[in-house]
């Protein structure tokens, strides 16, 4: 049994003040270093958003018109920039591993993302030996939901953890961990 540490999206553009800033982003992010100052796993990996700077994204970016904050959205996390850094709380930690997802096509899921070389998370996690997998980061009703429920559906045994994670909107959020709740996600407290 190998255990890995899933930090979805601890980003700048996702914390306070960044594009799509969510409350209690920058918390999450101090709650993680913090953690993993006194834990640790066989594999760190991190995902994040890597949009494209010129393009919508495949519809990801309202780029003409207001977003509707259900299918499109303010234009955030573009490569290479400061909002797609992580935030610098989580930029200084020992990361085994870089996911990059969204480059070119909206892409919620850790696990609809690539490492550098292009390899699949899932393909990553399996060949490391990974069998259980802690889950943190932002936003709860978004990216930890959709990353969370592709672990569970590759036969990942998932651990939520509840005070490492900041949702969009609270009733979202709540309504988001008790579906991974019911879909056999573990919801713990640090």
């Amino acid at each position: 049994m190998s255990r890995a540490l899933l930090i979805v999206d601890v980003q700048n553009d996702f914390c306070e003040g960044g594009a799509l800033g969510v409350a209690g982003g920058s918390a999450v992010a101090a709650k993680i270093a913090a953690f993993l100052q006194e834990n640790s796993y066989d594999l760190v990996v991190a995902s994040r958003d890597w949009h494209n700077a010129d393009d919508s994204n495949g519809g990801h970016f309202a780029l003409s018109g207001e977003p509707d904050f259900v299918d499109t959205w303010p234009v955030h996390c573009v490569a290479e920039t400061e909002g797609a850094a992580y935030h610098p709380e989580v930029a200084d930690l020992d990361i085994d591993v870089h996911i990059y997802k969204g480059m070119g096509e909206p892409a919620y899921s850790a696990f609809e993302g690539k490492t550098d070389s292009g390899e699949s998370l899932e393909k990553l996690l399996k060949d490391a030996g990974v069998t259980d997998l802690d889950v943190v980061g932002i936003a709860t009703d978004y990216c930890v939901l959709a990353s969370a429920r592709d672990a569970l559906n590759a036969g990942f045994s998932v651990r939520v953890w509840r005070d490492m994670v900041a949702a969009v909107a609270p009733d979202s959020g709540s309504k988001a961990l008790a579906d991974l709740a019911a879909q056999g996600a573990e919801l713990v407290t640090a």
